[in-house]
């Protein structure tokens, strides 16, 4: 029986996955590395501990990647942050579903400061029951981790809850504990890399997920 649903944030929920990308250019420009934006925009969705030793060399990532990544942090809070905006359509979503019963959570590679920053961006904090963060885990996505953390907080187990989310990472972590997600595209993967990286059904965005509720899996009366 479905009880929850556990939301990715960035890419999912606001509108930052661009600005992430820009951030991270030039955070490794900083330290002497040109990379591509494409390369760059297509690892997205993993926490800085996978995503920055994917550009480096094991002996460049143990020199300066905690370096990279804090810079990267530093200049996408003073520079970035404030160009973040919301889906459309994310509280009446999150409000719908509370209507269905089901509990929500929040799951992403963000640190704290970060999450709580976007939560009252989102103006949801009164709906969601728990969130995870970097903060709460050893391994960012695609390890599963901050979705076990999120669900452990609600009393949940994987079977009981279905996660939403943008990136192939999202639902590479879902399928190590069998946790099923429903695909969005606004994050900018395509319908194919979501499929193939194990989402069971796809959907524009929040705005066209309550559009489309009551066909949707997040509708128990459907699911009865």
């Amino acid at each position: 029986m479905l009880k929850a649903a556990i939301f990715d944030v960035d890419g999912t929920l606001i509108d930052s996955n661009d600005l992430h990308t820009q951030a991270w250019q030039s955070a490794f420009r900083h330290f002497g590395h040109e990379i591509s934006y494409n390369r760059l925009r297509r690892q997205l969705g993993k926490g800085a501990d996978n995503y920055v030793p994917y550009f480096l060399t094991p002996e460049e990532n143990a020199k300066i990647g905690t370096e990279v990544a804090q810079y990267k942090a530093r200049l996408f809070k003073s520079e970035y942050a404030s160009r973040i905006r919301p889906f459309p359509c994310v509280r009446e979503l999150f409000e719908r579903i509370g209507a269905e019963g089901l509990r929500i959570g929040l799951a992403t590679s963000a640190n704290e400061e970060e999450l709580q920053r976007h939560l009252r961006l989102l103006k949801v904090e009164d709906l969601v029951e728990a969130s995870s963060s970097s903060r709460d885990v050893r391994h960012s996505k695609p390890s599963p981790d901050v979705f076990t953390a999120t669900l452990e907080q609600i009393g949940m187990e994987p079977g009981s809850a279905i996660a939403i989310g943008d990136t192939p990472y999202d639902a590479q972590a879902c399928g190590k504990i069998g946790l099923r997600m429903i695909g969005v595209l606004c994050g900018g993967f395509s319908q194919q890399e979501l499929r193939e990286a194990g989402c069971f059904a796809i959907y524009r965005d929040p705005a066209d997920l309550l559009l489309r509720f009551e066909e949707s899996p997040l509708n128990t009366q459907q699911a009865a």
